[in-house]
Parts: C-alpha cells; structure tokens; sequence
C-alpha cells in the first residue's frame, strides 16, 4: 500500500511539475520561475513529512514487536503532546512512567474523613454472592442457621466452580440466610464474637510451589473472590491466568478515602500481597501511582517491589483502575486482565504472612450528614447501622455503601458491599423545587457550572443531597460524556449500541474495556437522566453471553 503511495505521490509530482512549465513558458515573464521554485519547494517538503511519517510508523512497529508498551513509553520520533503542553512533572516522580489525563471533572463534597481512627462497634456481618458478578444466584450453601464458623471458614460456593470458596470475614454464629426474588440468596448474616477465631491455613510456598497449587490454595482459602476479571468485572474462571494484573493506588471518587492512610502498619502484608500475584501471571503486576499531590504517596506504594508503576494526574475517574488500564496497556478481544484493590491485596498477602483469612478492614465515614468523620476498623462486610449508630445529625438521611456516583442505597439493617470500603452519608432530597435551574438557588455541584456560586468559589466544597433536578427524557447527543470520560472512546454511540442490541458495534466501540464505574462520571452529567451504569450493566451481559 505504501508502495502505491509513493506511485501516486510521484505521478502528481510529475504532473504539476510539467503543468507549472507549460503555465510558464505561455506566460512569457521569467518571474513565474518563482513559482515553480515555491511549488517544488512545497512537495519536497510534504515527501519529506510522509518519509519521515512511515519511518516513525515503522519505529512504533519495531517497538511493540520488542514488548516495549508504546502506551506508557514514547518511542515516537515526535514528542507527545502531554509532553509538551503538560505541567511540570511533581520531582517525586523521578522520571517514570507519567500520565496527566486533562478530561474529568471532582465532584467537591463537604464530609471529607479526618485522617483519626473512630470507636465504634459492629456486632453483624454479612457475605452477599450479588457483590460477586459470574457466580450463580443461588450458591450452594455449605452451612445452615445456627451453625458456628471460624472467620476463613466455607460458607458457600459457586455451583459451576465447586472449588472457589467464599468464606466467613469473622468468627460467630450463622444467624441468617436471606433470600430475594426467585429465592435468590442475597445474604448470608453472621453474629460475631467477642474474640475472634481463625481457621489455620498451611499456605504453600511460593517460592518452589507451581501456579496450580497456587491458584488451588487461593480458591480453597477465600482469596480468589476477592480478584475480578475485566472484561466484565467478573470472578475469573479456574484456571485462568490474566495477561497482566493492575492495582489503583488511589481513589479518586467523591469524598473517597485516602489509601495512604489505609495502609499503614499493613504494608508488609501488601508487598506480600504483589508477590502473590506476581505468581499468578506471565505479565505484569502494575501499579497505579498518585502524581496529584505535593508529596509523594505512601511508601509501601512507591517503593513497593516487583511491580510496574506508572504515575496518573488529573481530575476523576483518574484513580479508577479501568481508566489506568485504557493508558497503560489496553484491553484487546481476546485478553484478561485481573483488578484488585488494595485491601484486598492486603488480605491475600495475610494469607501468607499470618497463616489465616484476615477480612479486616479500614472504613472511611464520610458526608456532611456525620457527626463525626474518621476512618473506623472493622470486618468486610459489616453492618451499616452500626457503622454509623450514634454519630448523623439527623434520620433523614440516604446510606449508601461506597461514594455518590457507584454506590449502593442501604437501610440501617444492611451491610457494607464486599468491595466498598466507604459509607457516604448526606440528605435525603425527596422535595420539588420551583421552576427548577431557572430560580436562584442554592450551592450545587455541577458540570455546567449553571449556578453563579461555581464561579465565584470554584474550589470550595459543596453540601450535596440526591435530588437528581430533573426526570429521565429523550436521550439525546450532547457531548457532555466525552468531555468527562478521559478514554479513546465514545460513550453516548456505544450505550445507543447496547440499547439497539449491536453485539458488534458494541465491541467495536470499546464495552470491554469498560466497568460501571468508568461511566459513573457520565451518568452524572447526563442531561437526559439516563441510567448509564445500568446500561452498560446490560451490555456487558449481553456481551459475556456471545463469547
């Protein structure tokens, strides 16, 4: 093709050069050699740029067949604009892989966690096969009402994966097997011991031991179930292995908590953690870095061994594990990848270190309907009215497991979702307004920036409730998702795709690469209220059942 290129590129050369002749010698004035000159100019120059084109081409080529990530490292004989418009690299950085995404938006709500640790006390838990996407909804349970279990011990299984277990975060008595539609088991309920027992574990060693005893130890122990594969944000299959595995180190969300704080006095179990899952995969194990601060992160981040790293700036969804995977190595037809997050790299690194399944975890308290804001130590999975008894300026609230734009609606008798490590609490907004956007109002936050006080303090936080000012409507093109969504790809023709039901035009716009988080941002700035997350939620589905 290049060949005919060149063909072509010669022939109209050819072809000017005779017709600028003949234009000069009809005209009989030698100043029209001028033109002539300034013509052969001008084409030597454009075959120079297409040489020089094919040749970095060519470079990217030979880079990508060596294994170089041409994603993450410039190979180009060109400097990339990021490079060349983006501020200053912060001097922690010291010369890594750099990303500065410039679409975003941070969503700035009051009720931020105060780096303290907060008393409080959590007598229930619960596991919730929902939380795991890929299982079957009514799991084979291994125990009954009643029965009294060591935290680690077996509470059910997938019925097509026999083998992967999910277990007990704590040590108690088995209170409660709920179920939902179409007797779906929506939670199995456990009241928790004073002191905690733990069942023994005799991990194997991983230095001599094989990726199959691995993998058989993970499933038998309860660490498998807390991996997800994209595409689809499922529990991987046994016997997978994932082209790579990725962890964000931050979080970027709402009122998210600060993973640095989190893993303190823990970052020995982490790094144990990574060298587990290095074992897990004939890629890389990557790091997703926060470049958005003064200072650098934690250490346990930063100095952390055997990993990749690559270091992210910008506004939310840049801490989103997805979003990372998109700049770093992409997701292509055919590959799995592997997503965790860091308290559950924590908990598989304790299966090693401490020979038991230790589901504790560090739990942000945040929004401005608390009393207090702080971080509390629990278990996975604990009960939300405990979470927050004592401690909400008023019962007209809205619980939800996780941040604004993701998380899950809650009652005071539910529990915190397997993979959320947040309770955001702010006003229940079940009123009308008057002539809506069009009366003065007060302080919300907004992506248009309607309301005159996002101009006059664009940086200071907001008090937030959940009315959505306005109802679902037609669904049309704005351009408002590309402009928060920092990927190579266009939302608002792939969710017409998935509602159309076009397999391939859907795969064809990039819906594996994509999780519900990725599009919450989206939904969020959506003029016609649409529920993208829930969208997309579909789509996957419909993908997963064609391949």
């Amino acid at each position: 093709m290049k060949n005919h290129a060149l063909k072509y590129l010669f022939s109209f050369v050819l072809q000017v050069v005779v017709f600028t002749e003949l234009f000069a010698q009809g005209s009989g004035t030698g100043n029209n050699s001028y033109l002539l000159y300034t013509i052969l100019a001008a084409i030597s120059l454009l075959i120079l740029g297409l040489l020089i084109q094919v040749s970095d081409n060519m470079l990217g080529i030979k880079a990508r067949q060596a294994g170089i990530d041409t994603e993450v490292h410039n190979v180009s004989i060109f400097p990339r604009l990021n490079e060349i418009v983006s501020a200053p690299q912060p001097d922690y950085v010291s010369g890594a892989p750099y990303i500065h995404l410039k679409k975003g938006f941070d969503i700035l709500l009051e009720g931020k966690a105060d780096n303290r640790m907060l008393e409080v006390s959590v007598s229930r838990f619960a596991v919730q096969p929902p939380n795991f996407k890929g299982i079957a909804p009514i799991p084979k349970m291994e125990v009954e009402i009643g029965a009294e279990v060591k935290a680690g011990d077996p509470l059910f299984h997938d019925k097509a994966h026999p083998d992967v277990k999910f277990v007990a975060p704590v040590s108690g008595e088995v209170i409660a097997i709920e179920r939902g539609e179409k007797r779906a088991i929506t939670q199995v309920v456990i009241l928790a011991d004073k002191t905690q027992t733990y069942r023994k574990l005799t991990p194997p060693d991983l230095a001599t031991c094989s990726r199959e005893e691995l993998q058989a130890f993970l499933m038998e122990s309860g660490g498998w179930a807390l991996i997800r594969q994209r595409p689809f944000q499922i529990l991987p299959a046994q016997g997978d292995v994932p082209r790579d595995i990725f962890i964000s180190t931050f979080d970027s969300a709402p009122l998210a908590p600060d993973l640095n704080f989190v893993v303190k006095g823990r970052e020995v179990a982490f790094q144990k953690g990574l060298n587990v899952l290095a074992r897990l995969t004939d890629g890389d194990v990557w790091l997703g870095l926060d470049a958005r601060g003064d200072k650098a992160p934690a250490d346990a981040f930063v100095k952390a061994q055997g990993v990749k790293k690559c270091w992210f700036k910008g506004k939310h969804p840049v801490g989103n594990v997805g979003v990372q995977i998109h700049h770093i190595k992409p997701i292509r037809s055919g590959d799995k990848v592997w997503t965790l997050q860091v308290q559950d790299v924590i908990t598989i690194g304790a299966l090693f270190t401490e020979k038991r399944y230790n589901a504790a975890r560090v739990v942000a308290l945040t929004g401005d309907e608390f009393k207090q804001t702080g971080y509390v130590s629990t278990f996975l999975g604990a009960n939300i009215g405990d979470l927050v008894a004592g401690n909400l300026h008023r019962d007209h609230v809205r619980l939800i497991s996780g941040d604004v734009l993701t998380g899950a609606k809650k009652e005071v008798s539910g529990f915190l979702d397997a993979f959320d490590d947040q309770v955001t609490v702010i006003e229940e907004g079940d009123d009308y307004e008057l002539f809506g956007w069009l009366a003065p109002s007060y302080r919300r936050p907004t992506v248009s920036r309607t309301y005159l006080s996002n101009l006059l303090f664009p940086n200071e936080p907001f008090h937030a409730n959940t009315n959505t000012h306005g109802e679902k409507r037609a669904f049309v093109v704005t351009g408002q998702y590309e402009d928060v969504l920092p990927m190579d790809i266009l939302p608002q023709h792939l969710f017409k795709a998935i509602l159309t039901g076009d397999i391939e035009r859907m795969e064809g716009l990039g819906i594996l690469e994509l999780a519900e988080e990725d599009v919450a941002l989206c939904e969020f700035a959506c003029t016609s209220k649409q529920p993208l997350q829930e969208i997309l939620r579909d789509g996957l589905e419909m993908m997963q059942e064609q391949m």
